[in-house]
């Protein structure tokens, strides 16, 4: 696998940072040189969060996700920013519960993913986030199927490990989904 610069963005709360960092923790696990870079507003929830993800089997010259070739997007603003920033050719994820309309770019593949609603309905407020990621994982290949269960346990810290077994369980909706 060459570099993929992944940007993951939505609302302050929305757990954007989490699953960056999970992706990150998965291309460690895996051997690849990564980078994680953090951005948001200053609002403690309801404001912008993105997070620049790059997995790579060269080192990182820059953390700066300028044109990704993975986007995943929980809000509209996010959307309607990112989009157009996006790499011909890359991978547009979008929570359709949250984003009501569809991708005006015809040279990416884009996939409309109701996470918000999904977990909801399944019991797992809060974890849409994980929801787009899996799908984001089986579209894509970012990452092995395998190093799941083993970068979720970096990321959760002991005192939260009662969320393990849910973020497990979202991550498989979302592979799931069709």
């Amino acid at each position: 696998m060459s570099a993929k610069n992944i940007l993951l963005a939505g609302f302050g709360g929305q757990g954007i940072l989490f699953a960056g960092k999970f992706l990150v923790y998965a291309g460690m696990l895996e051997g690849r040189e990564v980078s994680w870079l953090p951005s948001y507003g200053p609002e403690m929830r309801g404001g912008t969060a993105n997070c620049g993800v790059i997995l790579s089997d060269e080192p990182v010259g820059s953390p700066i996700v300028t044109s990704p070739d993975v986007l995943i997007a929980l809000n509209l603003p996010s959307f309607d920013t990112f989009e157009k920033a996006c790499a011909p050719g890359a991978f547009v994820f979008a929570d359709s519960t949250l984003i009501q309309r569809e991708a005006a770019r015809t040279d990416i593949a884009a996939f409309y993913i109701p996470a918000t609603r999904m977990a909801e309905e399944a019991g797992l407020k809060g974890l849409a986030n994980m929801i787009i990621t899996g799908k984001a994982i089986k579209e894509t290949g970012l990452i092995a199927r395998d190093t799941v269960r083993a970068a979720m346990g970096k990321v959760i810290s002991e005192k939260k490990m009662k969320l393990f077994d849910l973020n497990l369980r979202a991550i498989e909706l979302g592979f799931g989904f069709e």
